[in-house]
Formats: C-alpha cells, structure tokens, sequence
C-alpha cells in the first residue's frame, strides 16, 4: 500500500489512462509497453485474475468434480488484500518491482508532473534503491500458529552464518569482540554482569565465528540433566571445524544471561 501511495503520487492524468478506478493498473500497463520486465508482470496479473474470475464464476458444486478429475495445478487463493495490491505484490513475489521503478523513475517525465515524489532527483533514487532489499527475499512460506521469532529454522540460521562469512575479512581477529552492552545505573558508573557477558559471547559465536561453520540449529530443545530434574528447554547447535563436528547445548537462561538461582 505504501509502495502504491508512491507511485500514485502527482501522477499524470494521460499516464492514468481512462483505467481511473485503478490508476497501478494502467501505470503498470503503460510502462509495460517499453519495459519488458513490466510487461511480463502484465502478464502474469492478467493470468492471476483471469484465475479469480474463473473461480468466482464456478458454481460451488461444480469444484469438488474438477479437483478430483483435474490433474492441474489448483487455482490459487487470494485474499481481497492480496487482489487490492495485485499489481505491487506480483512485481514483489517475481523479484523485480524495485527494476520497474528504477525504470519508472528515470523517465520520470513521461508519468509524472514535476513536483511528484519519483520525479524528485534524490527521492526517487532512494525508493527504488529501498525495494532492493526487499524484492531479494523468497516469499514462498507463512509463518504458522507454531512458528515464533525465538525459533528460527536451521536454514535461516545457516544463511545468516553464510551471509556473515561472505562480507566477513580475511583479516580480521578469530576472536570477535563482544556488542558492549553495559548497564547504566542512576550515578551514571558502567557495569557489566561478567556471566552474562560470557554468555551473549557464547550466542554471538554462533552466528559469527570464523573457526566453524554452523550445519543446524535449533532452540527449545528439551534435555534431563538428572532423573530427578524437569527436563530444561536449551538450545542445539551443530558446528563443522576443519578436524572435527561439534554438537553443543545451553539453556535459555544461559543464553538470555539470566540465570537467577538456578544451579
């Protein structure tokens, strides 16, 4: 939506076309015709709604009959959000809406007035270079009831640690410094919890050593210290060295830095 506000801004009336209810539609339209990037996603959003329609017009009784004798692909389902922003969002899944508004931006004078946000010299740069980070991502999966941000999915943790060997330095110390986070009490003194230190270091390490490369890792996983012990939630961790295969462990608290009167 906020993507759409943009591009809709100060748009010219000839490049809005006579599509005035959908005013992305006919941009999209029209630069399709010189960009043939744009011109694709034309495509692809005319199949998609082509599919929507059809699904819409389908008598009810009529859909269990076609997915049992079909062997094509099921239609795809679209919420009334997804088929509001149709436009933005295909040029988001296939990768290339920051492209089309770099393209939109430097012929910024066959779309816009003047004084429109793409036109600008500085702005307009800067919006197409904000839809890079984005348009990079797969959105290929949903996050599920079961699915929390303190749980990442070993291929996420492993492309984190990828991502940070391909800008880490050759030269750079196998050691790496810790974040620095200090308390700050009321006089205004520093002080730091040394076993908490030791432990955010720990946590750092595995993301951001240089040594070894992390194959899995998983959080939550529950481990019996003793028979007579409740099993405690910690986090797994498998980790490759040039001689050996590493499997570690530690509970939560430890990593949180938080361990109270636990023993």
């Amino acid at each position: 939506g906020v993507v759409e506000a943009c591009l809709l801004h100060m748009l010219k009336r000839r490049a809005a076309g006579f599509l005035r209810t959908d005013k992305v539609a006919a941009l999209f339209t029209k630069v399709g015709k010189t960009c043939p990037v744009a011109g694709d996603v034309c495509s692809k959003v005319q199949e998609l709604q082509q599919q929507v329609e059809s699904r819409k017009n389908q008598p009810s009784g009529q859909e269990p009959l076609k997915r049992q004798g079909s062997t094509t692909s099921k239609t795809p389902v679209l919420t009334p959000q997804a088929i509001k922003h149709i436009w933005v969002r295909t040029a988001l899944i296939e990768k290339v809406l920051d492209r089309i508004v770099q393209y939109i931006v430097d012929n910024s004078s066959k779309y816009y007035e003047k004084d429109a946000l793409l036109a600008d010299p500085v702005c307009g740069p800067i919006l197409a270079s904000l839809l890079v980070g984005p348009c990079a991502l797969e959105y290929t999966k949903l996050k599920t009831a079961d699915h929390y941000w303190t749980d990442p999915s070993a291929d996420e943790l492993v492309q984190r640690h990828r991502i940070q060997g391909v800008h880490g330095r050759q030269d750079s110390p196998s050691k790496r410094p810790a974040l620095g986070i200090r308390k700050r009490h009321s006089s205004g003194s520093t002080s730091e919890d040394p076993f908490a230190a030791s432990a955010r270091e720990y946590v750092e390490s595995l993301h951001q050593n240089s040594r070894t490369h992390l194959l899995y890792g998983k959080n939550n996983v529950l481990v019996q210290p003793k028979d007579d012990l409740e099993a405690i939630p910690g986090y797994l961790s498998l980790h490759q060295s040039a001689d050996n295969l590493t499997l570690k462990w530690t509970p939560n608290q430890l990593m949180n830095g938080t361990l109270g009167d636990s023993e």
